[in-house]
């Protein structure tokens, strides 16, 4: 054993101390010591020997040594610990970590290395406080906050990490259809079968700031639409009306809508006015779609019909309904068609493009892009459709649109459906209380989920980079899903 001068005589007179609090027995052996070592145990025989009075244990004073040597098996429970919580904190984090383009060799407890393909298995949270069925859930784009329309009448927020509740919106007075966070996270926006659209701020103490009224029967659907690239107002060049949405700080100028009047339109959030109606729909519409614009930025985006194929650089409305054709729009201020999708035997009942963030994006690629691995260019123009005939479809939406392959899996009406973040596979849930997760490259169902709710699993979404999949359901349960 090697130890300085110092630590010697610390230890002792460390063990001078603790014989001397063990009373008369072991006085004997303490003098022997202080005999031995007269410097370390000087203070101790001043004090105690000199007096032959040797100190009792005092139930309030623990000697220094006795403290030290509980104090090893503390500190080496606690590092257990806390590399018990390194390891799982690497796990719940390797979406971050993938944003920075790290391995998880470079993460403490990251896994080894093994890939997470960011897919549902076990429930995390079963949030109840809804007295009737869910029929629409969005998830905040940056914190971790999810919404919920019910049938009800009202909408509830959830921290869907921890599951809390948080609080609940009041101002619809029938079934709300549909909820959608802005790209900036700033607002709510709902709508409702009593014929309104509502504009929720998401701070404070969430007041409604706007109603819009204009469709003549129940709205179904409401989305933010994405600013186009360049947009004026995401660099707040645009001032916004009095009273009105800013349009900057909800990086969105335009909220649309569909309806059972048979009609979409197009509001715009700074004067509160329908900017824009299309009735290209015979039938009830339900469902809605947005995508949002990539291109890289300084170059001159070819316009729609100019002989590109692709359709990157726009932003792009779809949707669906009771007419079972899906219509996608150009989101400019023309909202020229771009595609006519046909294929369904039955209503259409939910539309998604791949889940991606609302604001414009750069083609050039990144760690965060290598890391998803994306499988190619063209999944940025995936639709995916779900529909009452139980089969879920896969669309092209470049060259006019087309129909790269049919799922067939569910055993009832599918209700709700999510394209990956990858761009490697297709989510959908539907009344056979599952769900369901489609490889789009072997065209296969690779996962199923039995009794994903109790009842009829009426929607889902999931973000696009935190590693969390929302659904709800007819059990008027809003349920939370870690992604594996």
């Amino acid at each position: 054993m090697v130890l300085t001068d110092r630590q010697r005589n610390d230890l002792h007179a460390g063990i001078y101390e603790y014989l001397l609090s063990r009373g008369p027995d072991f006085e004997a052996v303490a003098q022997a010591l202080a005999a031995a070592d007269p410097d370390a145990c000087q203070s101790k025989s001043s004090d105690n020997v000199a007096s032959n009075t040797p100190t009792k244990r005092s139930s309030d004073a623990t000697p220094l040594l006795e403290k030290k040597w509980t104090a090893v098996p503390r500190l080496q429970k606690r590092v257990l610990e806390l590399e018990k919580q390194v390891a799982t904190n690497a796990k719940h984090t390797a979406h971050r970590n993938a944003a920075l383009g790290l391995d998880a060799s470079d993460v403490a407890g990251g896994g080894g290395g093994r890939e997470r393909r960011f897919l549902p298995r076990t429930c995390t949270h079963s949030l109840q406080s809804h007295s009737a069925g869910i029929a629409a859930v969005s998830v905040h784009p940056i914190y971790t906050m999810a919404a919920s329309g019910s049938e009800d009448g009202t909408i509830k927020l959830w921290d869907y990490e921890s599951g809390d509740y948080l609080r609940t919106l009041r101002g619809h007075t029938n079934v709300v259809t549909g909820v959608d966070f802005s790209p900036s996270g700033l607002y709510l926006v709902s709508c409702s079968t009593d014929l309104s659209v509502k504009i929720w701020e998401v701070k404070d103490n969430y007041a409604c700031v706007r109603t819009l009224r204009g469709h003549d029967h129940t709205i179904s659907d409401v989305k933010f639409v994405p600013p186009s690239i360049g947009a004026v107002y995401l660099s707040g060049g645009e001032k916004t009306a009095a009273g009105g949405v800013d349009a900057a700080s909800a990086q969105a100028k335009f909220v649309v809508t569909a309806s059972r009047d048979q009609s979409i339109k197009f509001w715009d959030l700074e004067t509160g006015f329908c900017d824009a109606t299309v009735s290209d729909h015979g039938d009830w519409v339900r469902c809605l779609a947005v995508r949002g614009a990539r291109g890289s930025s300084g170059e001159n985006q070819p316009d729609i019909g100019e002989g590109e194929a692709s359709t990157d650089s726009l932003v792009l409305v779809a949707s669906s309904g009771n007419d079972r054709t899906i219509y996608v729009y150009n989101a400019n201020d023309k909202r020229e068609k771009v595609a006519e999708l046909r294929g369904h035997d039955h209503v259409v009942e939910a539309l998604s493009f791949l889940c991606s963030t609302a604001l414009p994006q750069q083609k050039k690629s990144s760690p965060a892009s290598s890391r998803t691995k994306v499988s190619s260019p063209n999944t940025w123009d995936y639709l995916a459709s779900a529909s009452r005939d139980r089969t879920v479809k896969l669309w092209s939406v470049s060259s006019g649109g087309s129909c790269l392959m049919t799922f067939r899996a569910h055993e009832n009406w599918v209700r709700g459906v999510v394209v990956h973040p990858s761009g490697n596979y297709v989510l959908s849930c539907g009344d056979d209380r599952s769900i369901r997760i489609f490889d789009i490259k072997s065209n296969r169902c690779m996962r199923t989920i039995e009794d994903a709710h109790p009842h009829f699993v009426t929607c889902m979404t999931m973000h696009h980079t935190l590693p969390i999949m929302i659904s709800g359901g007819v059990d008027n349960s809003v349920k939370c899903w870690q992604l594996d």
